[in-house]
């Protein structure tokens, strides 16, 4: 009877000691695993936020671009001097020079949530006010903090695909469009681009 307890006694320790050594594989095993699926879950999130930045850029253009074709933003308005497109087609270098839009609760632009939104036009004919004969807009939007970190922004747009957060000095969204003229304006916004379009041979829009 004694020997037949002892040995049993030996079987039980032989297996105790085998389950903790087994569960140590198994706890290195899933580390690695863990190691390894870890960076792979920062990226699919970063490129998730990025996203949605970017999603939020858009509309803020659009409704950029809505505005200045209502006449909600005008050149001669002192309420928006900032809101009114620039003629001169270069990277900005001020968030207080570009058009702000809001999405915290903060005031100001200079959250990493704000947008500030860079409209440049451009006509052949260069008139002193672009809104009686309509006009080509370039319109960028920034990050509001791309201009509170050292280092110049740029002006060609940033990539979605395998770009995590993204350059934060480049802008998340660049778009081109037409903006006619006014209902102020001496020709109908059709006559306006085609005159552009045409160049020199405006007569063709007759």
């Amino acid at each position: 009877m004694t020997k037949r307890q002892q040995h049993q006694n030996l079987s039980h320790s032989r297996d105790g000691g085998y389950t903790i050594i087994e569960s140590l594989v198994a706890m290195i095993v899933v580390s690695v695993l863990m190691i390894a699926i870890a960076p792979v879950m920062a990226f699919s999130v970063a490129t998730r936020v990025q996203a949605r930045r970017i999603e939020l850029a858009t509309q803020a253009a659009r409704t950029y671009i809505d505005a200045l074709r209502v006449g909600a933003i005008r050149k001669d308005d002192p309420k928006s001097p900032k809101g009114f497109p620039s003629d001169t087609d270069v990277a900005p270098t001020n968030s207080n020079e570009l058009y702000c839009v809001n999405l915290d609760a903060t005031q100001g632009c200079d959250g990493s949530k704000d947008l500030v939104v860079q409209g440049v036009w451009q006509n052949p004919a260069n008139p002193t006010d672009p809104t009686t004969t309509g006009y080509e807009l370039t319109v960028r939007v920034y990050r509001a903090d791309a201009f509170s970190s050292s280092g110049t922004v740029t002006t060609t747009q940033q990539s979605v695909a395998n770009s995590g957060l993204g350059n934060p000095k480049a802008p998340l969204v660049v778009m081109q469009t037409e903006i006619p003229p006014t209902t102020q304006g001496a020709s109908s916004p059709y006559r306006s681009l085609c005159a552009r379009v045409q160049g020199n041979n405006s007569d063709a829009c007759q």
